[in-house]
């Protein structure tokens, strides 16, 4: 993986405070302290990041860490630091995906690794899994950003957490609305305040254009939402979606950016504890904060989103690993996605490695996992993929 190549931000390195704060959960919380073990498997998270995410990541996203060599230790060790990241506009998630992978592999201790809260709409339905990859998202640690859960993960210390505090209009805002923050949740301020434990923000670079000049429209999003979408995005490649499935998941080859940001202690903009702030006392810190991170953002852009694909480097990358051809281009991660789940869920194969050198490797994965020919066919292939991405779905039900 890529070496930090400089630092634009220094994260402040704080004393480990000792916690006043009681640490015994309240009832409701203990009762839900199952969403800790429910579906994530650490074994998974770093299979399908040795077989997929690792190529993929080598070749096509080539992200980068900047200033996460000093990396933020907890100021409160009873608690979770709390890591927040813009979103990338009208895209599939995978610089989250990147992103975690990434820092999967380069830390030391799993303890530091920032465990997601994800949409609830990402885990409705298979279709919103990586090709159709059941529980591919709580498989590698997401859990579904509800009040609730929320709460619960501040007792858990296993992992720090990270969320994404613009919510869906941040992903659905628009290539026109690109780097520009959304109304951030107050419940983000609110819990680091009630539980003393830091916000350190990272900013997301050249995510954007994983599929640019997508735009949003409120009363086709309201649909789509009923239907377990977020969001659709409004494009000429929606026409490719339609006669190529297998891009309903595509993303252009963005070199992916994380920029660490400036460590923010919200305790130190108010006086008042967290039960004594009104509602719109957490929407003036809420916009407060939202602006001490736009102007990072906006530096992070400057220095680092000025050639979003920097197409020699690209180009490079693929001649070095022409070997796994046709693998780190998008239309071959169908396969590559189906016949991982094959070997891993439906086979229970465990410390494997898929052979994606082989000659022929393409076809076999075709041939032994005949749906993902759907992601090939012209609007009828839809058919068979709504009906497995659908099966035993949840809309409707309460999260």
């Amino acid at each position: 993986m890529p070496t930090f190549p400089l630092r634009l931000y220094t994260s402040v390195s704080l004393p480990m405070a000792t916690s006043t704060l009681n640490s015994t959960p309240p009832p409701a919380i203990q009762a839900n302290q199952h969403i800790y073990d429910d579906y994530f498997e650490e074994e998974f998270t770093r299979t399908v990041d040795e077989n997929l995410l690792q190529l993929l990541d080598r070749v096509w996203f080539r992200s980068e860490l900047v200033g996460f060599d000093d990396y933020p230790q907890r100021n409160n060790p009873e608690r979770p630091l709390i890591f927040a990241s813009n979103h990338s506009g009208m895209a599939f998630p995978w610089d989250a995906m990147v992103a975690l992978a990434h820092l999967f592999r380069h830390l030391p201790e799993q303890r530091d690794l920032p465990r997601p809260l994800s949409a609830p709409l990402l885990s409705k339905t298979a279709l919103m899994n990586p090709f159709l990859v059941k529980n591919f998202w709580k498989k590698c640690g997401c859990v579904d950003a509800t009040t609730l859960n929320f709460e619960t993960m501040m007792y858990y210390n296993d992992h720090n957490l990270m969320l994404y505090p613009e919510g869906v209009p941040g992903i659905g805002k628009g290539f026109n609305r690109k780097y520009e923050l959304q109304r951030l949740a107050t419940s983000m301020l609110r819990l680091s305040l009630q539980h003393g434990t830091d916000i350190v923000p990272f900013y997301t670079i050249n995510a954007e254009y994983l599929n640019p000049y997508a735009y949003s429209w409120d009363l086709v999003n309201n649909f789509t939402k009923k239907i377990g979408i977020p969001f659709l995005p409004l494009t000429l490649l929606l026409i490719l979606v339609i006669l190529q499935p297998w891009a309903f998941y595509l993303a252009l080859p963005a070199k992916l950016i994380f920029v660490m940001g400036t460590r923010i202690r919200p305790s130190e903009l108010t006086d008042k504890k967290h039960d004594e702030l009104t509602r719109d006392e957490y929407l003036a810190l809420s916009d407060q904060v939202r602006h001490k991170m736009q102007m990072e953002l906006d530096a992070a852009v400057l220095a680092h989103g000025q050639k979003p694909y920097r197409w020699g480097e690209l180009w490079q990358r693929i001649k070095e690993n022409r070997r796994f051809f046709p693998f780190f281009l998008p239309f071959a991660w169908p396969a590559m996605f189906t016949e991982f789940e094959r070997l891993y869920v439906k086979e229970g194969r465990r410390n494997f490695r898929m052979k994606l050198d082989a000659p022929g490797s393409f076809f076999r994965m075709l041939w032994r996992n005949p749906i993902t020919i759907a992601y090939f066919i012209p609007v009828l292939g839809w058919i068979p993929l709504a009906i497995k991405g659908y099966r035993g779905n949840k809309l409707g039900q309460k999260s």
